[in-house]
């Protein structure tokens, strides 16, 4: 069976990407449940670093301008950290992977989209950060790289909002 695509509806253009259910399905599966609950429309990236990535899924962000965009927990909590040895997918450009807070167990609902290699988020690299991908971008590239160039304030926040209009899985 193949791997479920979901479209990324934002203020900017579409992107479209693969989740990988197949090797990640904790993590695949609690972005499909979310998504499917619409948990992720009409929220706002919070936070874009250009040549790095764009990060999204703060439930704060609703509100563009708020203090507590880039905190807070997804509706049901965090979930397991998935670490397979059957996928060591490593952050490419233009791959989905988990946010956290660098503790164990820490993801809830916020991804970020890789724009550069950032291997050394790898969850099988050394060092403290571990960060699994979970789905890559197969079209939009444009509109990614259009987000990353939006210009922030001093908190990486773009300074005109860019939203997830609706987030769509497609089985």
């Amino acid at each position: 069976m193949a791997n479920p695509t979901a479209t990324l509806e934002t203020s900017l253009g579409n992107i479209e990407v693969e989740l990988f259910t197949d090797l990640m399905p904790i993590t695949a599966g609690n972005f499909v449940k979310l998504a499917r609950s619409g948990f992720y429309d009409g929220l706002h990236f919070h936070r874009v670093i250009n040549k790095f990535m764009l990060q999204f899924g703060c439930p704060h962000s609703r509100d563009p301008n708020s203090r507590r965009a880039g905190t807070g927990d997804g509706p049901d909590g965090t979930i397991q950290d998935e670490h397979p040895e059957n996928a060591k997918l490593s952050n490419e450009p233009g791959t989905l992977s988990m946010a956290n807070t660098g503790r164990p167990n820490s993801g809830s609902c916020q991804f970020f989209l890789n724009t550069v290699h950032n291997a050394y988020l790898d969850w099988f690299s050394p060092g403290a950060s571990k960060h699994p991908v979970f789905g890559r971008v197969t079209s939009g590239m444009d509109v990614v790289h259009q987000i990353e160039k939006t210009p922030t304030d001093a908190n990486d926040r773009p300074r005109t909002p860019v939203q997830m209009i609706r987030v769509t899985v497609h089985d």
